[in-house]
């Protein structure tokens, strides 16, 4: 049996966005879909702090009609798709994480709830990008029409094959052209000390990065012999090169890594592109 896709549920209109979308991948898939409500129902002989609010027969009604409701959503045109709800105890971001462990993908809006108008990305949605053990899919809100074009980051480094894998899959099941895009500012340095040069040939440069992109997807092109592939390079910002890109795409696929100055575990191209992108981004994790 195909491993379920998990999707956050809170009742905001994003996370309907978000079931919506994951019904019609999980139907793409053939996977199963499981959908999840966290909330922090207190047990009156176990201690927290701080207190969750009280949970009683309303509460549960709630939540069930909240679920309920998200999965009308996921099944809308797709009747024959397993769909499972489920309340699990805790905070959302701790818990979704937990619920998402087995799964092939998790899927949240960009954010819930409690979330300002003015922040384009959740703290729910940047914990589990940055720590869920599957890929993390963040929907935004639908667009009219499909465009038939997957974008994907191509960074030209080892360590990035599980985001090529997951695009040219990806690309392969919705029978969409993949548009692989490579960006670049100054010149790659090719050996620790390597000093850039203030003064440099673009053309000549952009004609290197162009076969550094086609060396790094020569295999993939023999591995998904169907897939149309795009090579696009650009001298450009790589987060705004993919921003831009996904004006015309239906989704974006970027790696995530971690570090000790990244925001919430997230390298900065990805922060930028989460919060930035037209369309869902799905993160896969280095």
């Amino acid at each position: 049996m195909a491993r379920p896709i998990v999707v956050g549920v809170d009742g905001s209109t994003p996370s309907v966005h978000a079931a919506s979308w994951a019904g019609q991948e999980a139907a793409l898939r053939g996977a199963p879909l499981r959908l999840v409500h966290a909330a922090l129902r207190w047990a009156h002989d176990v201690p927290l702090a701080p207190q969750p609010l009280s949970w009683g027969a309303g509460a549960e009604a709630a939540a069930q009609e909240m679920l309920h409701q998200a999965a009308v959503h996921a099944q809308a045109g797709r009747p024959h798709l397993e769909v499972a709800t489920e309340i699990v105890d805790g905070g959302a971001p701790e818990a979704l994480v937990i619920a998402a462990e087995g799964a092939q993908l998790l899927v949240v809006g960009n954010r819930g709830r409690g979330g300002f108008a003015e922040l384009l990305l959740g703290s729910v949605s940047r914990y589990v990008t940055a720590r869920a053990s599957c890929p993390v899919a963040v929907v935004r809100q639908p667009h009219a029409g499909e465009r038939g074009e997957i974008v994907v980051g191509v960074i030209g480094q080892p360590g990035e094959e599980p985001v090529l894998d997951f695009a040219f899959r990806e690309a392969a099941l919705r029978r969409a052209t993949l548009r692989a895009v490579h960006a670049w500012r100054h010149p790659a340095t090719r050996a620790p000390g390597d000093i850039q040069p203030l003064v440099y040939d673009v053309k000549g440069v952009g004609e290197e990065e162009a076969h550094l992109l086609a060396e790094v997807l020569a295999g993939w092109r023999e591995k998904f012999p169907d897939v149309t592939l795009i090579e696009h390079v650009v001298h450009e910002h790589a987060a705004k090169a993919l921003i831009e890109a996904s004006a015309d795409a239906d989704l974006v696929v970027i790696g995530a890594h971690g570090g000790a100055r990244a925001p919430l575990g997230l390298g900065a191209i990805a922060h930028a592109v989460l919060h930035h992108s037209h369309v869902p981004v799905i993160t896969v994790r280095h």
